[in-house]
């Protein structure tokens, strides 16, 4: 597979990458930044309920069933419900899920090793458009 693109564009170039839409959906989805940190919470902590993935990620209720919802749908995530009183739902990363791991704390590390890096750059573009401003 070749992920090309035509000179000048932005779009990918689909005759030599027939996949690269199917991968871009794939990667904008378990790639957004809630469904990047369940991940690493399931990874870190185990099976979590719901109310202890919102409380760990500081995430609103609805954005936390949305993108559970979304990491079940595509097989990252399990859900399981025990009918108790009160009812308990528990979340799990499947084999897939636990497969996601390692790309997912490469990036993280990649980012907490570059992070001095990253703000420099973003230093010297701020003052580069500030004075372009002037």
């Amino acid at each position: 597979m070749t992920l090309g693109h035509k000179k000048g564009t932005t779009m990918p170039d689909t005759d030599r990458c027939p996949d690269c839409s199917r991968i871009n959906e794939v990667l904008s989805r378990v790639g957004d930044r809630w469904s990047v940190l369940v991940v690493i919470s399931l990874s870190r902590y185990g099976v979590q309920r719901f109310n202890a993935l919102k409380k760990n990620l500081g995430i609103s209720q609805r954005m936390l069933s949305l993108t559970l919802k979304q990491l079940e749908r595509d097989g990252l995530i399990s859900r399981t419900y025990h009918p108790t009183i009160p009812p308990k739902v528990e979340y799990a990363l499947t084999p897939l899920g636990e497969e996601f791991r390692a790309p997912v704390t490469a990036l993280g590390h990649w980012a907490l090793d570059n992070l001095r890096a990253i703000d420099a750059a973003r230093d010297v573009y701020d003052a580069a458009l500030e004075e372009a401003r002037e």
